[in-house]
């Protein structure tokens, strides 16, 4: 069986397991999406979320944290790690966002891209949940479960989201993201994975040397 052909037996799997798969951040608006997504590297959703509880509450347009006081902002979002940067870009992110989109939130890659502590994962999690514009959503799950089930061999997250572009079928590529992420956390964690509970095991590289 092919990778492809494994992709699609995976995914009625997970269609069956994780049905109701879908982002686990908290967000009302595709501004919030994208800050909270830039909140969420090298941070849980859950945590995140506790953070963003408030932060949406005290800064509710692009223009309030486009005028955000550095050091208040910082202190927000400290809990979540690296809060230098994130503050700073956040800040600097809604800049652009006024200044050149009108304060709308883009939709293409190509203009994600450019703004400030904004990558591939954030863009294609804010144009495939917010704007439905098909993309794969390469985090921490995805990339330990994608290398597991054979479908890469890459670390690169770019590069993996490429080799699965190939692999598992458009209209499925969000979706199937969201799911890989309720599947890393339910079963197939980074240090004990409980292959014998799998429900793809048979379709998965790493499962089949376990199951042996």
């Amino acid at each position: 069986m092919d990778k492809k052909q494994r992709a699609i037996e995976i995914i009625k799997v997970f269609d069956e397991l994780y049905s109701d798969a879908e982002c686990s951040l908290e967000y009302k608006d595709p501004l919030q999406l994208l800050i909270a997504t830039q909140l969420a590297a090298q941070c849980t959703d859950a945590r995140v979320n506790i953070v963003t509880k408030t932060l949406f509450q005290k800064y509710k347009t692009v223009y309030d944290f486009a005028n955000a006081d550095l050091d208040e902002l910082e202190s927000e979002v400290k809990s979540t790690g690296f809060y230098h940067n994130k503050a700073r870009n956040i800040i600097n992110c809604c800049k652009m966002i006024i200044d050149c989109y009108g304060g709308i939130v883009p939709n293409t890659m190509e203009d994600l891209l450019k703004l400030p502590g904004v990558g591939r994962k954030t863009a294609n999690l804010v144009l495939g949940d917010i704007f439905g514009i098909p993309g794969i959503v390469v985090d921490t799950h995805a990339k330990r479960l994608s290398n597991r089930i054979g479908f890469t061999t890459k670390e690169d997250p770019e590069k993996i989201e490429y080799d699965l572009m190939d692999i598992v079928p458009m209209e499925s590529w969000g979706k199937f993201c969201h799911q890989l992420v309720y599947h890393g956390r339910a079963v197939c964690n980074a240090r004990r994975p409980r292959c014998e509970d799998c429900g793809i095991k048979y379709f998965c590289d790493y499962g089949k040397i376990t199951i042996k």
